[in-house]
């Protein structure tokens, strides 16, 4: 059992807090059981060592096993030498380092369905946010996710725990400007919808019949006019109450969801 808190192995994990490490190491840490599970089953050959301790390998037998199933680097530790290693105030016994899952954007696009569902995220800066759309995306079946250069780093813990192990579910490409992606998008004939409070199309008006891409906005002040206009369409969620609007994860899971349903009725 490891229990130095002072460790060269546990200095380099915790260090994966810092994006200029998960940058040059190409690794990131994911917390807590759900995360480690989906990680194990969906993406083995990304988890480089598996870390929990002698209670939540008890509890949580089923990964453990998985893990070493999968032929994973296994290690018990104690509680403090995982609370050393995590940036949550309460780890919940069991942690991964894994290797970055994204892809580049021609291989994300490579291949989407004739009925394609995919989302970007533009200048998307809370981890919040953006873990809940990804995991809002694989719910609702998108075909890909695309994070633009200009937002948060999606292994940031926050945003790894708030996906609840969607990160692991569906390809995910970061890094390109968003006129790389729009242009992308546009080669393949995906229709541009344009999420935005500005638009004057309903969501229930939207034409959602062919493959299609919504193109979500910052949290503060969403898309700027010129994302706006480079879109087929700009699409807004009716407000029918007093709320004076919805939070992007909120908009974006409810556009998903419209766009879930009005493929279904289609197949």
């Amino acid at each position: 059992m490891l229990t130095n808190t002072r460790s060269d192995r546990v200095k380099a994990v915790r260090a994966l807090s810092r994006r200029s490490v998960r940058s040059r190491t190409g690794e990131f840490l994911a917390e807590g059981p759900q995360a480690v599970r989906e990680a194990v089953a969906f993406r083995p050959a990304h988890v480089r060592d598996v870390y929990v301790t002698p209670e939540a390998a008890e509890r949580h037998a089923a990964i453990v096993e998985a893990a070493r199933a999968a032929e994973l680097w296994v290690h018990e530790v104690s509680p403090e030498v995982l609370a050393a290693m995590c940036d949550t105030e309460s780890p919940q016994g069991i942690a991964a380092v894994c290797r970055v899952v994204d892809v580049p954007l021609e291989e994300a696009l490579a291949g989407l369905p004739a009925d394609a569902l995919v989302c970007v995220l533009t200048h998307v800066r809370d981890p919040g946010n953006a873990g809940t759309v990804i995991r809002g995306a694989d719910a609702a079946g998108a075909d890909a996710v695309i994070v633009s250069d200009a937002s948060v780093d999606i292994y940031n813990s926050k945003v790894v725990r708030s996906t609840v192990g969607s990160l692991w579910h569906l390809p995910v490409s970061t890094g390109s400007t968003v006129p790389e992606i729009l242009d992308a998008l546009r080669a393949r004939g995906i229709t541009l919808l344009a999420a935005d409070g500005a638009g004057t199309t309903l969501l229930h008006d939207a034409d959602l019949g062919g493959p299609h891409a919504w193109v979500m906005g910052n949290e503060a002040w969403g898309l700027p006019q010129e994302v706006r206009d480079a879109c087929d369409d700009v699409v807004r969620v009716p407000i029918h109450g007093h709320a004076e609007s919805l939070n992007l994860a909120m908009a974006a899971t409810v556009c998903l969801y419209a766009s879930a349903e009005a493929r279904r009725t289609r197949r």
